[in-house]
């Protein structure tokens, strides 16, 4: 029987007041309390492992989110690793999302504030036996990864953050209802 990894409760309002006030680092290593970032509007938060690795493709393709469906929606879209600031430049070249819209918490306050506590490294849940092959794909995606990360920028290393850290994605705003999230989750609500 397959494991899977918990899933968290959603936070509860003291929680959401806590990761309100906590501050994360912009792409110029300032301080910013996390509340100014989604106050206001619906924001979209992605909370990835690192700014190196295994998260590039996804905030790839993230970065290819058009911005008039973002403006449609009257929603932004931001990106929160756990490193240092220092590699955000280089990862928003990277990828091609914006870095003015990546943030980092090196602390992991905010991971934690949130419900994220979970690390993991293993990729077999266990009681799995894993599988010992290696794809093209994974291959070609696995080197990419390493060239585009530490090669390109060795002194970033070390600043990407803690690879075990797992994330998480929330949608905050403000007059958000449930259908909405649930539409957004592809959960389509026929009225009664």
């Amino acid at each position: 029987m397959a494991t899977t990894i918990p899933a968290t409760e959603i936070p509860d309002n003291k929680s959401l007041k806590t990761a309100l006030k906590l501050e994360v680092l912009d792409v110029e290593g300032k301080k910013v309390s996390f509340g100014s970032i989604v106050e206001g509007q619906k924001t979209i938060v992605v909370f990835i492992r690192t700014l190196f690795h295994s998260p590039l493709m996804y905030v790839e393709a993230l970065a290819e989110v058009p911005a008039p469906a973002l403006q449609t929606a009257g929603a932004k879209l931001v990106v929160i690793g756990c490193g240092e600031w220092n590699p955000i430049q280089s990862y928003g070249e990277t990828t091609g999302f914006p870095a003015s819209q990546i943030y980092a918490d090196p602390t992991r306050a905010l991971y934690r504030a949130l419900g994220m506590n979970i690390e993991k490294l293993e990729g077999t849940p266990k009681g799995e036996q894993r599988k010992s092959y290696l794809t093209k794909s994974m291959f070609v995606n696995a080197v990419q990864s390493v060239w585009r990360g530490p090669l390109k920028n060795p002194s970033l290393i070390g600043k990407q953050g803690n690879i075990s850290q797992l994330g998480g994605d929330f949608v905050f705003g403000p007059d958000l209802e449930v259908k909405d999230l649930l539409k957004v989750a592809g959960v389509e609500v026929v009225a009664s």
